[in-house]
């Protein structure tokens, strides 16, 4: 029989066949590997396992850039500065501002308000600049004793002084408020001088009180 032209019938394997049978094989399999499912070659009892992993990586990666990562670095990104800022210093300008040193007395008065010491310091205010408040006439005559529950009790030299003062009583008040503020003074309680005491040392005895002279 007579062998097609070309054909070598020699017994052996056609090693061309063979190479072009692998080379096809390899094509398809590139073919399949590219053809843009991401499955493509990968066998169907594993490709429902390829599908979970896929999905929780995309949550990884979800995740990540949530929380401002950058997303296949593991690193935090970068804050970005807000446009016009500088890193430069800045100055207060002409105007005021929270910066600029502050008067000792304000800053005082604050650290006062904020620790509630303000009752104490109106009390020595007012203990301590009597004579200006209320002037050297009363001063010279009266001076404050204590204050209690915003009364104050002030000791006149004499009982005469203390029935004056009783009078300009209003007066003496709103010094007061204009020096330490209102609602630290709402009253005076004015009394003259203390009768002597004929007691000696720190223990006594009760006298006998009223007794017969007339023998």
């Amino acid at each position: 029989m007579t062998n097609p032209v070309g054909a070598q019938n020699t017994g052996e394997p056609n090693r061309d066949s063979d190479r072009y049978d692998r080379a096809g094989s390899e094509y398809i399999g590139r073919d399949q590997h590219n053809s843009g499912s991401p499955t493509a070659g990968v066998p169907a009892e594993s490709s429902s396992g390829y599908e979970r992993a896929r999905r929780a990586l995309e949550e990884a990666r979800a995740s990540a850039r949530a929380a401002g990562k950058s997303v296949g670095h593991g690193r935090a990104s970068p804050a970005r500065r807000p446009r016009g800022s500088s890193s430069r210093r800045r100055w207060s300008g002409a105007g005021p501002d929270s910066r600029d040193p502050q008067p000792f007395g304000r800053l005082v008065g604050s650290l006062a308000r904020d620790r509630g010491w303000e009752p104490q310091i109106a009390e020595g205010t007012l203990f301590g600049q009597w004579l200006q408040i209320v002037g050297p006439d009363i001063a010279a005559h009266a001076q404050p004793e204590a204050l209690r529950d915003t009364v104050l009790h002030v000791q006149a030299e004499s009982t005469a002084w203390a029935t004056q003062l009783r009078y300009v009583q209003r007066q003496i008040l709103a010094k007061i408020a204009a020096a330490v503020g209102d609602g630290v003074v709402t009253s005076l309680r004015i009394s003259g001088p203390k009768a002597p005491s004929w007691q000696k040392g720190r223990r006594h005895v009760p006298g006998r009180g009223p007794r017969d002279t007339y023998g």
